[in-house]
């Protein structure tokens, strides 16, 4: 069973439908005792940093979060997920992120046709054999919407960048923590392909 946390912060259902076409039983929950016996957990969020930080610890799931993570639960950050991993976020100046990865999330700096907030499809470039992008061609496109990136601490745990006005850490794997900025349930077969890697990962090879 795959675990879709629930804390208002959107894109919950196009997640549960790329899911549910690659043939997975899903539940909608911000249950602990759901999301600490799922099989996998998937954080998924579109909106603003300070916001999402707040719901997250008004329902109690920043401690689940850690929870899910200290157990070996594979879990999967989402956009704006991705950034409430890490350590901070230029977004919300004083408000801590989960801190389970090290990093911060920056504004995209604007310039001459540069569009914030980023909206489109960009293609990846992948590093470190991340188990996400088995069997993704290289340079393949990814749809993205944000307006702040992430620039990673640990330069090992990124799996994939990209270029937007600046260089963007598009995404990230650390044992059993994955997390991309853009969003695979809206980025086609690709998309559906990196889902499915998510799907099949072997929580004992963690």
């Amino acid at each position: 069973m795959i675990a879709i946390i629930d804390y208002g912060a959107g894109n919950i259902k196009s997640v549960e439908k790329a899911l549910l076409f690659l043939g997975q039983n899903v539940v909608i929950t911000r249950n602990e005792e759901q999301l600490l016996k799922a099989d996998k957990v998937i954080l998924p969020g579109v909106g603003a940093f300070g916001d999402a930080m707040q719901n997250l610890k008004q329902y109690g799931l920043d401690r689940v979060i850690r929870q899910v993570v200290e157990q070996g639960t594979p879990i999967l950050g989402i956009c704006l997920g991705l950034q409430l991993l890490f350590e901070r976020s230029e977004e919300a100046p004083g408000v801590l992120g989960l801190g389970i990865l090290e990093g911060e999330i920056l504004r995209i700096p604007g310039g001459e046709g540069i569009k914030i907030p980023h909206m489109g499809w960009n293609s990846l470039r992948m590093e470190n054999n991340g188990r996400l992008f088995k069997e993704i061609p290289p340079q393949s496109y990814v749809y993205f919407v944000h307006s702040y990136y992430l620039k990673a601490k640990q330069e090992e745990i990124v799996k994939a960048s990209t270029e937007y006005s600046v260089h963007i850490h598009a995404s990230v794997e650390k044992d059993n923590v994955f997390a991309c900025q853009f969003h695979p349930e809206k980025s086609s077969e690709v998309g559906i392909q990196i889902l499915k890697n998510f799907v099949d990962l072997n929580r004992e090879g963690m």
